[in-house]
């Protein structure tokens, strides 16, 4: 069990520690270690994970993190998974914090940053993209993007306030309404 726990441990603060740009930066590491390298999850689970850990509160990667640490861990695994994943973060956070208003005014920082922000740019794009290859691609799955995307960059220009929320509520609402319809008319 303790192997287990460091095994969890160690690969999670290395993904929290090593991975900038947020929790959907993270996505495309934690799938490489869960389910190709690790083989602790299958593909359709990751899937249905992220989902599941894009729905509830908190941050995507430690909701991840703490499903794959209670898979194989139990609750302490779920413990130690989270844990590992954001306390890279907030040890460097409460470093910089200490010092913040002089670190950022080095140059060297700000270029360094100016990298960062189009490196996770990469990232999201590359989670975007697997996650779109995994849907199944129907008239239904397209509608529902070009809506959610149009919708978004519209309020976005438009500088309207408006949670992302509602759009994955919306999703599965339309969701629910299609596929039932769907299933009752396979079912006759």
């Amino acid at each position: 069990m303790f192997n287990k726990l460091k095994e969890l441990f160690l690969n999670f603060f290395k993904i929290g520690l090593f991975t900038f740009g947020g929790g959907y930066a993270m996505i495309p590491h934690i799938k490489e270690l869960v389910v190709d390298n690790k083989k602790w999850l299958t593909e359709d689970e990751m899937m249905q994970v992220i989902a599941i850990a894009e729905s509830t509160p908190g941050p995507v990667a430690c909701n991840l993190a703490t499903y794959v640490g209670y898979k194989q861990a139990k609750i302490l695994g779920g413990i130690v998974a989270t844990i590992a994943t954001i306390l890279p973060s907030f040890i460097i956070i409460y470093l910089i914090s200490l010092f913040f208003d002089e670190f950022i005014k080095l140059t060297y920082v700000n270029y360094a940053f100016q990298g960062i922000k189009c490196a996770v740019c990469i990232l999201l794009f590359k989670a975007v993209y697997t996650l779109f290859k995994k849907i199944k691609h129907n008239l239904i799955s397209y509608i529902l993007l070009i809506l959610s995307l149009g919708l978004m960059m519209t309020f976005e220009l438009l500088s309207i306030n408006f949670s992302s929320i509602i759009l994955i509520l919306f999703g599965a609402i339309i969701g629910l309404i299609y596929y039932s319809f769907k299933n009752k008319e396979v079912i006759k």
